[in-house]
């Protein structure tokens, strides 16, 4: 894998070919880069694969307008979420933090926060497989959060965090790329 894959010649795509995107994929995606960095080791993130038709008509209906028929036309679309019970697979992933464990039964806002923040970073890291699998992302925030944690989440132990939709590039999918702010712009020594 190459930076110029990963990262200087990788786009978000708004459309892409038919070609179809199984799950085995998706898995090989996730065991590249289930290792990324989490608070405690808690990794919360978790992914909703959205194929079925019906299924895809129901996250339609809370995607905002700019992305409605775009989610409807990919091959795949992920709901990226955040596990908010996270906590309780910590026996598994970090034995040694059981009483934190314990703490978090009752904190909410405290689950929430680590949840949230540890699943984003796992989010990062997913779109970067998904490119080094020589697929091409494009992450939404146009979509109505309350509505898709109804809809998929009812059970209130998943927060929606972004919405992916992934698969090949379309050849038209890439316009004039647009500039980005560089290191100066961006950053302070003090």
């Amino acid at each position: 894998m190459s930076a110029e894959l990963l990262f200087l010649e990788a786009h978000t795509a708004d459309r892409f070919a038919p070609d179809p995107v199984p799950d085995a994929q998706i898995e090989e995606i996730w065991n590249l880069i289930r290792w990324a960095p989490t608070s405690g080791n808690s990794s919360p993130g978790r992914l909703l694969l959205v194929r079925s038709p019906q299924a895809r008509e129901r996250l339609g209906r809370h995607m905002s307008e700019g992305n409605r028929a775009k989610t409807l036309a990919a091959p795949l679309t992920v709901v990226a979420a955040a596990d908010l019970r996270f906590h309780e697979l910590w026996p598994r992933t970090a034995p040694h933090r059981a009483q934190a464990a314990a703490r978090l039964e009752d904190d909410l806002p405290a689950r929430e926060r680590l949840a949230i923040l540890s699943a984003t970073l796992q989010v990062g890291y997913f779109i970067i497989g998904v490119r080094a699998a020589g697929l091409a992302a494009g992450p939404m925030g146009g979509f109505d959060r309350e509505g898709v944690d109804g809809e998929f989440f009812a059970d209130g132990a998943w927060r929606s965090l972004v919405v992916i939709n992934l698969g090949r590039p379309a050849a038209d999918s890439y316009g004039e790329r647009l500039p980005r702010l560089g290191f100066a712009d961006v950053s302070r020594v003090v």
